[in-house]
């Protein structure tokens, strides 16, 4: 049975899906002993110190702040995406490494600069 957490948006996400958390995307990772129930690790920066640990749920709901909608459709993907690249805190590796992994290639391919060139024409 492939493990689960209930979002305190009501959504229900396994370790796969991706969703905004605080204006980041994350995914879901349970717990792998009694320190805490699930992690929430970035997309990018994930699997290290910026993983966020959570005892429970109820933590989880505490932390979801105005920014945090859970998962999102391809198109509110690129609008999250157009906006961070408008923010100084996202380099545009990053950005190209969480469009692939949210937006997959689109039958485009989504690194490169052929990438960036889609994108400053809008076909992306």
């Amino acid at each position: 049975m492939v493990p689960t957490l209930e979002l305190p948006n009501g959504e229900t996400v396994t370790p796969e899906d991706v969703f905004l958390f605080n204006g980041y995307p994350y995914r879901f990772v349970p717990g792998g002993d009694d320190r805490f129930a699930f992690e929430l690790s970035p997309l990018y920066w994930g699997g290290g110190e910026m993983d966020v640990p959570f005892p429970d749920r109820e933590h989880l709901a505490e932390r979801w702040g105005p920014d945090s909608r859970g998962t999102l459709t391809a198109e509110e993907w690129r609008e999250w995406l157009a906006d961070a690249r408008d923010d100084d805190r996202f380099d545009e590796e990053e950005l190209a490494a969480v469009e692939r992994e949210v937006l997959g290639d689109g039958g485009f391919g989504s690194s490169g600069i052929l990438s960036a060139l889609r994108r400053r024409l809008g076909l992306c």
